[in-house]
């Protein structure tokens, strides 16, 4: 019985690690496209260091086009989820085309994002616990919705 257990064992692991390595042929593509300087953020809405910093560290990885791939980031079937994850929030909200966006939309995404961080969505929690300097506490969030209300405000 146990013998039998062993080479059920072995079978299993040896066709997981043929599937693992068949996984490694279907690679999406990491990019960062090219992005211009006047479409950015900064570019359009006053940004102090502290908020910036905040932005950087928290939220650029997946909302901007400066992506910083982490190595599992090369590794299927983690690599789909990652690569999807920054796809998707580009396509929600992208700091570096920012301009690129309506006045009305901009005020949304500004209110968007205090709702996102207060309510715990942002960032994501599949996120921090490899990046944990990239959770927000509170004194962040605080930072973070009094500067996107003031910005809010001077785009009326």
């Amino acid at each position: 019985m146990k013998s039998r257990l062993l080479k059920i064992t072995k079978w299993v692991l040896l066709v997981g690690a043929c599937l693992l390595l068949l996984a490694q042929l279907k690679r999406p593509a990491k990019t960062n496209p090219a992005s211009d300087p006047s479409l950015a953020l900064a570019a359009h809405v006053q940004l102090d260091p502290k908020v910036a910093a905040i932005l950087d560290r928290s939220c650029n990885d997946c909302h901007s086009n400066k992506t910083r791939w982490p190595w599992y980031s090369n590794v299927a079937p983690v690599s789909w989820f990652v690569i999807g994850h920054v796809d998707e929030a580009r396509h929600d909200l992208n700091f570096s085309e920012w301009g690129k966006y309506r006045l009305e939309d901009q005020k949304a995404q500004l209110g968007q994002m205090c709702e996102l961080i207060t309510e715990g969505w942002m960032p994501l929690s599949s996120y921090t616990p490899l990046h944990p300097s990239a959770k927000l506490s509170d004194e962040d969030k605080k930072v973070i919705c009094d500067w996107a209300s003031a910005a809010r405000a001077r785009l009326r």
